[in-house]
């Protein structure tokens, strides 16, 4: 992209936005003083935090620069707060879509990811399986139908990781925290606070 100069030439090498372009709602990961992975906030958001000295930048979007009168601003990409924000700790709660997302939406006999996963016992509830963190995996449809009423075991199929309670649940609502994993520059600042 170029800039488009006032005698209506393009100068090349500049790269122009506007708010129309959609860069001021580009996603932004904030941390906590910390480092912790706090919330996921548009551009527009994380510069005002950037101007007013309450965050500084620790990543900058790649290439992407705003222009203003007066200065010129790397996009950000992540920003660090400078006071860390106290928060209550995270519950993690048993749903179905706790275990989808500790599962990554990955079949946990066979690997398969895409629409329809269901929720499976392990140990089947009616042999003294429990609905709980330790019992419950993602799983596809034929997989379950496969495994039907018996134990991996029973039925030739192996678990590709055992399940258990995720040891971190970060602050940010689900929807957030999908958006933030699927962007590879933001796994890095996940890593220290997820132990498998």
């Amino acid at each position: 992209m170029s800039e488009k100069a006032p005698d209506g030439t393009h100068r090349k090498g500049v790269t122009a936005f506007s708010a129309r372009d959609g860069l001021l709602s580009q996603p932004v990961l904030v941390l906590n003083r910390n480092f912790e992975p706090l919330n996921v906030v548009p551009v527009r958001r994380a510069l005002v935090l950037l101007l007013k000295g309450k965050a500084e930048m620790i990543k900058p979007a790649d290439g992407l620069t705003l222009h203003a009168a007066r200065q010129s601003l790397p996009v950000p990409s992540v920003v660090r707060l400078m006071v860390y924000a106290h928060r209550p700790p995270a519950k993690v709660r048993l749903n179905r879509r706790s275990i989808l997302l500790r599962d990554d939406y990955t079949c946990q006999y066979c690997g398969y990811r895409g629409p329809g996963l269901t929720v499976d016992h392990v140990i089947p509830r009616d042999r003294g399986g429990k609905t709980d963190w330790d019992n419950l995996v993602a799983c596809c449809t034929r997989c379950n139908a496969k495994k039907g009423n018996r134990t991996p075991e029973e039925a030739g199929m192996t678990l590709r990781k055992r399940p258990r309670k995720p040891a971190y649940l970060p602050y940010m609502g689900y929807a957030k925290l999908m958006q933030a994993l699927r962007n590879p520059d933001w796994h890095d600042f996940f890593r220290p606070f997820v132990r498998e």
